[in-house]
């Protein structure tokens, strides 16, 4: 067992995968950052001084790649997965097919690449833990959002499965379901760039920061490791459901 606390951190090049890379390197962590965007990366590493290890969770040789960086520094105890987004806010019935896709390749099918490659090195630290960033949307829907909730549903059930799954190994699985975060791109994501409509999502009250779900997850993972934190439903005090805000005014 390595006494060193190591995580790989994916979505980390915005919102809340780089909050949780600056809050667990404010800790003390070796931090691994993984994202697409290697520019963003690069200039996270120059401000934390994490490792950044730019990689498409959708691909399998970038995987391939990221597991050899990890074994080369020395192994890992935790990931987290953040990866993910939603695209679009369509009914079911005129929603696009390739934007379900897409969200299904990223939160789904990226998260599980991602965690069965590194569920070894995990596993072998003798203090693991794999920790999901979901979403409310994982255990409720809202009109315009079958799409993301179906992604989110998928994730949170592979979690749920896993800590079943993995029971007597020493590995917690903990899932942490943000409701509305305001961060710089996924709602700007979401609607193609029109920033006039991603800011309505906002307006009216005081919705989660990044930071505040990085305080979380930090927050889950330095309970003493007999503790596990299955499921963590956080939301803005004035979102009391994914379908009813109370917005000021």
């Amino acid at each position: 067992m390595s006494a060193t606390l190591r995580a790989v951190v994916t979505g980390a090049s915005s919102g809340i995968g780089a909050a949780t890379v600056r809050r667990l390197r404010a800790e003390g962590w070796d931090v691994i950052a993984v994202a697409r965007r290697a520019d963003r990366l690069e200039a996270l590493a120059a401000e934390t001084g994490c490792t950044a290890v730019p990689t498409d969770v959708t691909s399998d040789a970038d995987v391939a790649a990221l597991v050899e960086r990890v074994q080369a520094a020395g192994g890992l105890t935790t990931l987290v997965n953040v990866a993910g987004g939603a695209l679009g806010l369509d009914p079911v019935e005129s929603g696009d097919v390739a934007d379900w896709q897409r969200m299904y390749d990223v939160n789904v099918l990226g998260t599980l690449r991602v965690t069965q490659a590194l569920l070894p090195l995990v596993e072998a630290s003798g203090r693991g833990d794999l920790l999901f960033v979901t979403s409310t949307a994982a255990t409720g829907v809202y009109p315009g959002g079958a799409g993301y909730a179906a992604a989110k549903h998928a994730e949170h059930a592979m979690a749920a499965t896993l800590r079943l799954e993995l029971a007597g190994r020493p590995v917690r699985v903990i899932d942490v379901q943000p409701g509305a975060v305001a961060t710089e791109e996924f709602s700007l994501v979401r609607f193609g760039g029109d920033a006039e409509r991603a800011a309505k999502v906002y307006e009216g009250y005081t919705p989660l920061t990044a930071e505040d779900v990085a305080d979380t997850i930090v927050f889950a993972l330095t309970r003493p490791h007999h503790v596990n934190l299955d499921t963590i439903v956080m939301r803005p005090v004035a979102q009391v459901s994914n379908t009813q805000i109370a917005r000021r005014g």
